[in-house]
């Protein structure tokens, strides 16, 4: 598989097999992944994956625990647009696909909750970094789950990044010993697509290419 057909297959998967990932596989693909850049090469990433028991475990323990206060906002404060308007899209299409419909309250709710348990997948990742670092190296950060997302497509895996898991910072804090000058940025779900589930079928509409980038000087 070459990279463009990595980026191609790469979706948010939402419905996970149950198979177990082996432990050398998701290692190779976090090593691997450390190769992606970083200003000054800081590496500000640092990685904790839970699978088996401890995964079980730490799912017991966030569905006996409350929602924290995020800290940080995932989404700006009264979204404009078009970011607002890409984003109401995109949940009218994802509830849609698995039969839900906006005046289903409870039943958006229960999919929300699906994010606890990692929509089924067996491994759970968290992406941390430093409290003191800034924008650039959050950027750095998102370049390295980036290629760990596509190197997993590679090997037949798919993933699902969670910024859900911002909701529980302080409880994965402190279930992976987390330390104290490091902040929760992100979790991902890690394993294998279930090609059956209609929440999988879908894709998100993009903009066309002229909405977002001029080229100038070119000559073709």
């Amino acid at each position: 598989m070459d990279v463009s057909e990595a980026v191609a297959r790469r979706i948010s998967v939402r419905a996970f097999r149950p198979d177990p990932v082996p432990g050398h596989v998701v290692r190779e693909i976090l090593e691997a992944a450390h190769r992606a850049p970083s200003g000054g090469n800081l590496q500000p990433w640092r990685v904790y994956a839970l699978a088996g028991e401890p995964m079980a475990q730490f799912k017991a323990l966030v569905a006996a625990s409350p929602m924290e206060e995020t800290e940080y906002d995932v989404y700006p404060p009264d979204l404009w647009d078009p970011f607002r308007t890409r984003r109401f899209v995109c949940g009218e299409d994802l509830y849609a696909s698995i039969g839900i419909p906006r005046e289903d309250k409870p039943g958006r709710l229960r999919q929300l909750a699906k994010n606890a348990a990692f929509f089924g997948a067996p491994v759970g990742l968290f992406f941390c970094l430093d409290r003191k670092l800034g924008p650039p190296q959050w950027a750095d950060v998102g370049m390295f789950m980036q290629t760990v997302m596509l190197l997993a497509v590679e090997r037949g895996l798919d993933t699902c990044a969670q910024e859900f898991w911002a909701r529980y910072a302080q409880t994965v804090a402190r279930f992976v010993n987390l330390p104290e000058d490091h902040m929760v940025f992100s979790g991902m779900a890690l394993g294998y697509r279930d090609e059956s589930a209609p929440i999988n079928a879908w894709r998100t509409r993009r903009d066309p290419f002229d909405a977002w980038c001029e080229m100038k000087g070119f000559e073709d």
